[in-house]
């Protein structure tokens, strides 16, 4: 438990642990529901109820009236003390276990902490997992589902959830995420996922693919979209439900375990704007790096005067691959003579797919071989859904609530 000190000792004299049923009684209204377990720097003044509602409630002890109703009939699970706080409930759906790979905020990831994750991940696959869920802050989670999806070939699930509200906060999304991810590590879906919020209500989940998925609200709990495509599946009230009729999941025991982590981390990210100086892209040039994913304008473009860098980068057999800062559609160099003299630079494009989720990929992709041209052909090839022949603008949508 890591309440501490008034409030630590008061649930201890009730006999109140976590995951007990409780009322607590203040200022003329009545609150009741599961007494959740809070992070470990949190204040002493407050317990955390999670109500049938879903939501949770943050109450103070001062002036409150608490009152056991039921002790929790399942133990308190013992997971690391991540984004996701621990919620008992979780032991009614599965056999639980949790372990802490690192705990570090997920805008301080970095390629050697995929490796770390992925190896994590097949060590438990390896000891017989069933599915393996992954919490993990929400700012970089797609780039780590999208490099758990070209690391590993696995037979069972593989979903990467957290929240966008902590669980001590009364919006907090983190136990239906959380129980969504649990269902759908259970599925015969044997991919890497993201399970996140399908609304802001608190009422169902939305499965991602890996290599499809983008943050796209600072705050909003279905922040998480699929781009260009449909999510992959709906988790309502414990089931999962495919909702992307194109799709052909991977099933469960189709494979065995592969964990392919040989990555290159020299590998620069550069977004072209009104004003961009050739010095940026001839810096990575200079510092060795060995390749370059550049986030173009519209289909694919770049200002002219970053032809010559674009040629000295080729020369030195630094690959520079080009996608759209636009997210929906798809790149193409072939409409406009700047995206024509841009190709014959020897940038290539990758379609449909995600800057984020391409510059996973050449991190990956450089590590599998040092032949540029294999390179290459694994840049333009789908391997994990990352991108289709086709892209469809019905997946664009606006909802002005008119």
């Amino acid at each position: 438990m890591s309440y501490r000190g008034r409030a630590k000792k008061f649930l201890k004299s009730q006999n109140i642990s976590i995951g007990d049923i409780i009322s607590v009684k203040k200022d003329d209204a009545e609150y009741r529901g599961m007494l959740l377990d809070r992070a470990e720097d949190a204040d002493e003044l407050h317990i955390v109820l999670k109500m049938d509602s879903g939501y949770n409630v943050g109450i103070a002890l001062n002036g409150s009236e608490v009152k056991l109703l039921e002790k929790g009939d399942k133990p308190e699970i013992n997971l690391p003390p991540l984004d996701i706080q621990r919620d008992p409930e979780k032991m009614d759906e599965a056999n639980i276990s949790g372990k802490a790979i690192m705990n570090i905020l997920s805008e301080n990831m970095k390629p050697e902490f995929w490796v770390q994750s992925a190896r994590a991940v097949a060590d438990e696959i390896t000891e017989g997992a069933d599915g393996v869920v992954v919490a993990h802050g929400t700012d970089t989670m797609h780039y780590t589902a999208a490099a758990l999806s070209f690391i590993l070939e696995t037979p069972v699930p593989i979903i990467i959830t957290g929240a966008q509200r902590s669980s001590d906060r009364p919006s907090s999304d983190a136990f239906i995420n959380l129980m969504s991810s649990v269902a759908m590590a259970k599925s015969d879906i044997a991919e890497v996922t993201v399970c996140m919020h399908a609304t802001e209500n608190d009422n169902q989940a939305h499965i991602h693919r890996g290599t499809r998925v983008r943050k796209m609200h600072t705050s909003r709990r279905d922040t998480f979209n699929s781009i260009n495509s449909p999510p992959l599946a709906r988790v309502k009230d414990g089931r999962v439900k495919i909702i992307d009729k194109t799709f052909t999941p991977r099933k469960r025991g189709e494979c065995q375990l592969e964990v392919n982590d040989s990555l290159e981390e020299k590998v620069g990210f550069i977004k072209s704007y009104p004003g961009i100086a050739a010095e940026l892209m001839d810096y990575h040039i200079d510092k060795g790096y060995r390749g370059i994913l550049m986030e173009g304008t519209g289909l694919g473009h770049c200002p002219d005067h970053l032809i010559p860098s674009l040629e000295r980068a080729a020369d030195e057999e630094i690959l520079v691959v080009m996608t759209s800062q636009c997210l929906y559609g798809r790149t193409n160099l072939n409409v406009y003579s700047t995206g024509r003299k841009i190709l014959s630079s020897g940038v290539i494009s990758v379609g449909d797919m995600l800057p984020e989720t391409a510059y996973v990929k050449l991190v990956w992709a450089l590590g599998q071989t040092n032949q540029l041209e294999e390179v290459k052909t694994i840049m333009q090839t789908n391997l994990k859904g990352e991108m289709d022949e086709k892209s469809s603008s019905k997946y664009f949508l606006r909802d002005y609530g008119e």
